[in-house]
């Protein structure tokens, strides 16, 4: 659902920040069905959104019903330092704020072209949150729970196929690993060699090393195998990560200290 509705300058009464909203300005504010938004979220984010650029889309913390589902996730997208809001931006778990709690200024909407009407099972919030980062978007959460998120087995983020995320993922990140000369892969083990068989050609031959903390796997080299054409790839070293230069691509489980908890996290790199 999305709820367009105009805020004029006698509303809040900033004058002296107002100029980068204009006087009379149209906000998108994001919200499901399916979800309840909670009393103070509008003016929350308003008065945060005074203080942003017009090109920041505004997301906030939010509460689970039933509260025993997806803890992991919850924990992770409420918790995510701001800083990373903008870095984790590839992990499985998509956008690091969620789209029903998205308050924007019209502007966003309108360069980003508005939402993909793709068939079901189309991510048309992780495509938005993309694409709006390839224009210079900036991405802020307000830190007070302003949602109640609700959890059903039937809502529409299961209908969309994990090997779609999967490729809309990989094909930002190798836009950027375009502009490397060589990269190494730090996990030898399925995540690893999953992203590496995913890679374009070009990709592949830039990946100078797979490294690793597992004794059993250094020393020894990664052999591809293609079982459609039975052949073998470039075998590919695998090095201690002590050993490895950056860039890196990063494909490994991380333990979250705050809640002790596994979490999958794919592809963060730096450079």
């Amino acid at each position: 659902m999305l709820i367009c509705f105009e805020l004029t300058e006698q509303v809040f009464m900033h004058r002296t920040i107002w100029p980068r909203w204009q006087c009379i300005v149209n906000i998108y504010n994001l919200l499901s069905q399916d979800d309840i938004m909670l009393p103070n979220r509008i003016c929350s984010q308003y008065t945060r959104a005074l203080r942003e650029p017009s090109n920041t889309i505004l997301g906030s913390q939010f509460v689970r019903d039933p509260p025993e589902s997806t803890q992991r996730y919850t924990s992770w997208a409420n918790n995510l330092a701001h800083d990373d809001l903008n870095v984790q931006i590839y992990t499985s778990h998509g956008p690091t704020i969620i789209m029903p709690t998205w308050f924007c200024h019209r502007l966003v909407f309108d360069r980003v072209g508005g939402f993909v009407e793709g068939a079901k099972g189309t991510p048309e919030d992780l495509i938005f949150f993309y694409k709006h980062l390839d224009l210079s978007g900036r991405i802020v959460r307000v830190d007070e729970c302003l949602l109640v998120y609700q959890y059903h087995p039937n809502a529409a983020t299961f209908s969309v196929d994990e090997a779609t995320i999967w490729k809309l993922r990989l094909e930002r990140l190798q836009r950027h690993l375009c502009k490397w000369t060589s990269f190494t892969i730090w996990n030898a083990g399925k995540q690893g060699r999953k992203f590496y068989n995913s890679l374009t050609g070009d990709n592949r031959r830039k990946v100078v090393a797979l490294c690793d903390v597992n004794a059993k796997l250094i020393g020894g080299r990664y052999v591809p195998y293609c079982a459609k054409t039975r052949t073998t790839g470039r075998p590919v070293p695998i090095i201690h990560f002590k050993d490895a230069q950056p860039p890196l691509v990063v494909c490994v489980k991380m333990v979250c200290r705050m809640v002790l908890i596994v979490v999958t996290y794919f592809f963060s790199f730096r450079t």
